[in-house]
């Protein structure tokens, strides 16, 4: 067999595909109706000198690489919830990408998925079993790429307030080169470089609606999907100076010697790294200590701040949250989510001392829409409208004033998610989205039942997804409940459940709380 776009040939496991890069050849391998390359680097190691700095173009090579496992892992805390394999090797080797593309001979290019994974900005990776791409592309006739990038203290703590050799939001700066990496190189893996469709999920997702709103990423994407965004977790240099501070003090390390970061062996950043991803949300609930922030550059203002002002890319845009979102934080017992009325009640002074016009009045208006916000019940219902519901609505009313866009909810859970009061909790959506279920160890989503439904909601979903990528229209063309665009005012929303309807504002209530201008952190 041959394709327009690469070349084949008899390998161990069948047909290996060799496609050319402008960095030199690299050969995949075939899995079911697919060719896969693991581990492609889209930019050089960011090690020593470049260890904060902006990502390099790779090095050249001679003959053919082979791309048959995925490439080192960003460092991080490895000691957490993330289903991460720990046979992974991890290391500063690690600005690579995964493709996958239909085996099957075209002459016409495909469209391209690239998929931003998340991990509250510190921690994850594109290795990650349920980003396995392999049947998003055969269903959807179409190329996928993950993005493993740099996270936590190496991706978006903000050290330019230490010296002026650090870089800020380096993690959207890695993902703008992968993107950049695919507009050149993907038409030699059959993709097609004019139909490009960026999508994340949670921070990922975060990841999408800021580089939405950046001006140099024009014409990287040309669609987006934004699943359960974080859009208002983004702060202000001030603020992200203060973390900087406290970061050096944990590393026992004076100001005048920062310089000494790129030299420090990487378990000494990672561990106190993790210290601190867990202290500032503690301290200061509805916070993360890693994130992107406004730095004049890249990130010119807030991302909902310029949605809001019709700044955002003219891209047609998808975008919603997951039913129950901060249930998994309580079940994880994470602190990166306010999910008891004391936090809640901490975040909502937060957000008063940043905001200083935001009145008490308002503030009131806020909580007595949550009448039982002095239990649990309560508490998690507001963090989840605060970090996801809130911001995903306030982004999509700025967008859908000038591109087409559409919001959904997800509300399946299987009958053990639902018996362990998780329900459609944060990231239950991916399996659905991928058609990967059962990636976890010991995953216990259908102990009680129902894959049968999953399965058919997961189909639906994908071939939504899908149709979006391709066409710019999520319709799942198989007589399944047609999905009206997003419009301020309407707010048509898709439920996502063993049967999809369409409500118009179903968070009317909110919206009268919260009100239509956005309310973050600065």
């Amino acid at each position: 067999m041959s394709t327009r776009f690469f070349e084949t040939a008899p390998g161990l496991d069948g047909t290996e595909p060799v496609a050319r890069t402008e960095y030199g050849a690299v050969r995949g391998m075939r899995t079911g109706s697919s060719f896969v390359w693991r581990g492609i680097p889209y930019a050089a190691p960011v090690s020593g000198p470049h260890r904060f700095r902006l990502p390099r173009r790779p090095q050249p090579w001679d003959g053919v690489r082979d791309c048959f496992t995925d490439g080192q892992v960003a460092p991080q805390n490895m000691d957490n919830t993330v289903p991460i394999d720990r046979s992974l090797a991890m290391g500063e080797d690690c600005l690579w990408l995964n493709i996958w593309a239909p085996a099957a001979t075209s002459d016409v290019p495909r469209p391209v998925l690239v998929w931003v994974h998340g991990g509250a900005y510190c921690l994850g990776t594109a290795a990650q079993g349920v980003y396995d791409g392999r049947k998003l592309s055969e269903t959807g006739d179409v190329v996928v790429v993950t993005v493993n990038y740099r996270v936590g203290a190496f991706g978006f703590l903000d050290l330019s307030s230490l010296s002026p050799d650090f870089t800020p939001n380096l993690g959207l700066h890695d993902q703008i080169a992968a993107l950049e990496w695919v507009r050149d190189n993907i038409a030699s893996f059959g993709g097609d470089p004019d139909n490009v469709t960026l999508f994340g999920e949670s921070s990922g997702a975060g990841c999408v609606t800021a580089l939405l709103t950046a001006p140099r990423v024009a014409g990287l994407f040309h669609r987006a999907i934004a699943q359960s965004p974080p859009a208002t977790t983004v702060f202000g240099p001030e603020r992200a100076a203060g973390v900087a501070e406290r970061f050096l003090e944990l590393l026992e390390l004076p100001r005048e010697r920062a310089g000494e970061l790129v030299e420090l062996p990487l378990d000494r950043i990672t561990d106190a790294a993790a210290i601190l991803m867990d202290e500032v949300p503690v301290q200061v609930p509805g916070t993360l200590a890693a994130a992107p922030v406004v730095d004049g550059e890249l990130l010119p203002g807030y991302p909902t701040d310029r949605f809001q002002q019709g700044f955002s890319h003219r891209v047609p845009l998808l975008i919603g949250t997951n039913k129950d979102e901060s249930s998994l934080f309580r079940l994880f017992r994470s602190p990166i989510m306010p999910v008891t009325p004391e936090a809640v009640n901490a975040m909502l002074n937060g957000v008063r001392d940043s905001h200083p016009g935001l009145s008490h009045e308002r503030i009131a208006e806020i909580t007595a829409a949550y009448p039982d916000l002095a239990k649990s019940r309560g508490a998690l219902a507001m963090s989840t409208d605060a970090a996801f519901r809130m911001p995903a609505h306030w982004v999509a009313d700025g967008h859908a004033r000038h591109s087409d866009t559409w919001m959904y909810r997800f509300d399946h859970a299987t009958p053990m998610l639902r018996a362990a009061r998780v329900g459609a909790g944060h990231a239950t959506e991916l399996p659905y989205v991928f058609g990967n279920f059962g990636t976890f160890n010991h995953d216990p989503t259908f102990w009680l039942g129902g894959r049968k439904q999953a399965m058919a909601v997961s189909g639906r979903m994908m071939r939504r997804w899908l149709a979006f990528a391709t066409h710019g229209v999520p319709a799942a063309l198989d007589g399944s409940k047609h999905w009206p665009p997003y419009r301020p005012g309407v707010r048509a929303t898709l439920l996502i459940d063993s049967i999809d309807r369409v409500v118009e504002d179903p968070d009317r209530e909110l919206f009268t709380a919260w009100g239509e201008r956005a309310v973050g952190f600065a």
